[in-house]
């Protein structure tokens, strides 16, 4: 008799262990499988949110088929207290544990409303956008100059809203005073941008704040990224270059950023400018007098003086020899990679081919038929034909 009851004690055991492995199978398979979201979604993480509050608010939007499931697993892979305040894209079909991974991944939202403050060099403005979560494109909202704008009433509504994301986008080419003098302008930074940082030393770069962000922090954050790209191009650039610095080669590379906006000439530009230093060549470009003119505050906004061209200012390369005594922009990191690796060519002239691009010489005589040529265009586009 105790061996019957033992042998059905062993064969109930075996039956709900199988059972339970079949119930754990079941359970990764739902956690691990498409999920039910028909379409793609904006899910928000408020700060201080639970999971338990947020695996239940997931399943009334069908977003998760269970949210004990969701809870388990996002708690066997220990993620159950990693959860990330924020707006997140969840596509359709996503998984459990593709949700899990996105809500307490890298934290950075990936759709709601965006405010994104973009710096250039002729100006600033603030676009507001918003993310279609079902076509998964951002759809402009509002657009204004805070310089000479009072913000709408779309920028107004939605800048308190604590879900939305700000953005400071920043364009190769513009000086370190057009960018401090845009901060100044931006209402949800603080604080006073402190001394205006050196020519040059400002990185190209997007940067996400949240409202209240230190202006004179993120000045010094634009800083760093710039000289991490300096000295990581500095170390690995090309044999025999005529610098005797970093900051010297970043000099050359302002140039080059702003005498071309096409990228693939930027190496064509740098061996120009380098050609000439080797040859004992005045470097005679109009960016760099123009610089000596303005100071790089604003836009000259007009054609140089024959008068301008000829006086002497520490910028002016029609005079001087050899390089300006600073950067004239805050280059990229592409131009300072021309800089510190040019191409190989032997032009000496460049001149606008009318394509938005240059015609390169290697003689003067090519250079001078070149300029013919871009006087005609000029000529031409100046008739009105």
């Amino acid at each position: 008799m105790w061996r019957n009851i033992a042998s059905n004690f062993l064969t109930i055991a075996i039956v709900l262990l199988v059972a339970a492995a079949a119930l754990v199978a079941w359970g990764q398979q739902q956690y691990k499988g498409p999920g039910p979201l028909a379409e793609a979604i904006c899910y928000r993480v408020e700060s201080g949110a639970s999971l338990r509050g947020v695996a239940a608010d997931l399943a009334d939007q069908g977003a998760v088929s269970s949210a004990y499931i969701f809870r388990v697993g996002a708690d066997y892979e220990d993620k159950a207290g990693s959860l990330k305040a924020g707006s997140f894209l969840i596509p359709p079909k996503a998984s459990m544990a593709g949700i899990v991974e996105t809500l307490t991944g890298s934290g950075q939202s990936t759709c709601g409303t965006e405010v994104n403050f973009r710096i250039g060099v002729n100006g600033a403005d603030v676009v507001v956008r918003e993310l279609d979560p079902v076509t998964n494109r951002y759809e402009e909202v509002a657009k204004f100059d805070p310089a000479v704008e009072a913000a709408p009433a779309a920028y107004v509504e939605r800048a308190e809203d604590p879900a939305v994301r700000f953005r400071i986008t920043l364009a190769e080419g513009a000086t370190s005073w057009q960018i401090v003098e845009a901060l100044k302008r931006a209402e949800f930074l603080s604080g006073e941008p402190g001394e205006l940082p050196a020519e040059g030393r400002l990185a190209p770069d997007s940067y996400e704040v949240v409202r209240g962000a230190s202006r004179a922090e993120l000045l010094a954050e634009m800083q760093r990224r710039q000289d991490a790209v300096l000295a990581d191009l500095w170390a690995a650039r090309a044999d025999g270059l005529p610098y005797d610095s970093p900051e010297t080669a970043l000099i050359m590379a302002s140039i080059v950023e702003k005498e071309t906006g096409v990228p693939e000439e930027r190496g064509r530009v740098a061996s120009v400018f380098l050609n000439r230093l080797e040859q004992g060549m005045k470097l005679q470009t109009d960016p760099t007098v123009i610089y000596g003119i303005t100071k790089g505050q604003g836009v000259l906004g007009r054609g140089l003086r024959q008068s301008e061209l000829r006086g002497r200012t520490p910028y002016n390369t029609y005079v001087i020899d050899g390089l300006p005594p600073t950067p004239i922009a805050n280059p990229g990191r592409e131009s300072i990679a021309a800089a510190l690796n040019p191409d190989e060519t032997p032009y000496l002239f460049f001149v606008a081919d009318g394509t938005g691009g240059h015609a390169f010489a290697e003689t003067l005589d090519e250079h001078n038929a070149n300029v013919a040529k871009w006087r005609a265009i000029e000529a031409e586009q100046g008739s009105g034909n």
